[in-house]
């Protein structure tokens, strides 16, 4: 018998494959047809969740479910694609689950390489666009940054979703045994770093995939979904201690700040140094002090009080500190000599700039 997909051997687990629409109508039909065709050498089914579509989507899944493994749940009094994905979940009787999108950006192909990847010993698989053989090659330039700039928010104020290269794609396989559904509080859209990040993950894998554009039906993304991607963030941070870490380096960058105006005043007052020369001592200082306050209170519970291992962090701030006070310098010397502005309203600009710079390298590299 010839292989299909690669999955014979697996056909004794059921897979579920949780699908969220609202007015997929021009895709629904070939979107299930193709992913019944991957999964043919797995026992499968297609759960479909859709919230109330008006353009004809319910009618035509009704007509699909007599010839594939479909089952149809029509949400009626709730809206949105997190809490249809979390809805599909429950219904589904799979030891294993798929989620994708309706809109055939999702190759269905790409579903029996998560699945192996399970089989293999993956408790996760995300179908990345971040990695070798990966990507979007349709996209413009405001859609990229806009995408790397969500991933960067995501790996930066959630340090567990730095395991994967892609934690915001929506095209992702998991075992629902590693996940406590009452605790998934999703906000918006990004259901896979809900999961990843509520779950009990230890071995995430990605697959590579090639995001493809939509050919037909309307797109759902608004900016709306970019202040629920922050909100849900926010959420997520909270949930895991993560914000009142964000919360504590800002209060050592708020002493901070005041230490380097402080010592701005004083060299002002007996010195008579060039202005921009004259921020450089309050730079300095400023870097120790900070350094100091985050490894005994903001990073306490990465903090290795060996002495080789305190004077090891210290370098890795130094280091990345030191770019981030020429970032201060730079921005504050320029607004200064050239926008006119007072020289501590531009010394506080390139502090906030420096800021952020610093808490990106002090999550990743001194206290990852």
């Amino acid at each position: 018998m010839p292989e299909k997909n690669g999955l014979e051997s697996y056909m004794k687990e059921i897979l579920s494959v949780v699908i969220p629409t609202y007015n997929e109508k021009d895709n629904i039909t070939t979107l299930i047809t193709e992913v019944h065709k991957a999964l043919s050498g797995c026992d499968h089914e297609i759960i479909i969740v859709d919230d109330n579509s008006q353009d004809g989507t319910i009618d035509i899944v009704n007509k699909l479910a007599k010839q594939f493994p479909v089952k149809l749940f029509v949400r009626r009094d709730e809206k949105g694609l997190s809490t249809a994905v979390i809805h599909g979940i429950k219904q589904a009787s799979g030891s294993t689950i798929a989620v994708m999108d309706a809109d055939l950006q999702h190759p269905p192909e790409i579903l029996p390489k998560l699945y192996k990847a399970i089989q293999d010993g993956a408790d996760m698989a995300i179908a990345s666009r971040y990695i070798k053989g990966g990507g979007c090659p349709n996209w413009g330039l405001f859609r990229r940054v806009t995408s790397k700039g969500a991933l960067m928010i995501a790996h930066i104020f959630l340090p567990s979703s730095r395991r994967v290269k892609d934690p915001v794609s929506g095209f992702f396989m998991f075992r629902p045994e590693k996940v406590d559904l009452l605790k998934l509080k999703p906000v918006g859209y990004k259901i896979a770093l809900e999961i990843m990040i509520v779950g009990s993950f230890k071995n995430i894998v990605e697959v590579p995939f090639i995001f493809k554009e939509r050919s037909t039906g309307q797109s759902k993304l608004r900016p709306q979904q970019q202040i629920e991607y922050l909100s849900h963030i926010l959420s997520l941070m909270s949930r895991t201690g993560e914000f009142w870490r964000f919360v504590k380096f800002i209060a050592v960058g708020l002493c901070g700040t005041g230490v380097n105006e402080g010592v701005l005043a004083l060299v002002r007052t007996f010195t008579a140094w060039h202005g921009t020369i004259q921020l450089i001592p309050g730079i300095e200082v400023s870097i120790i002090t900070n350094f100091i306050l985050n490894d005994f209170f903001t990073f306490a519970d990465r903090r290795s009080g060996k002495i080789g291992s305190f004077f090891g962090r210290l370098l890795k701030y130094n280091l990345f500190a030191a770019a981030g006070a020429l970032i201060n310098w730079g921005i504050a010397a320029l607004l200064f000599n050239n926008a006119g502005l007072d020289i501590y309203v531009a010394n506080i600009i390139g502090i906030i700039v420096a800021f952020l710079w610093n808490y990106f390298f002090s999550t990743i590299w001194a206290w990852k």
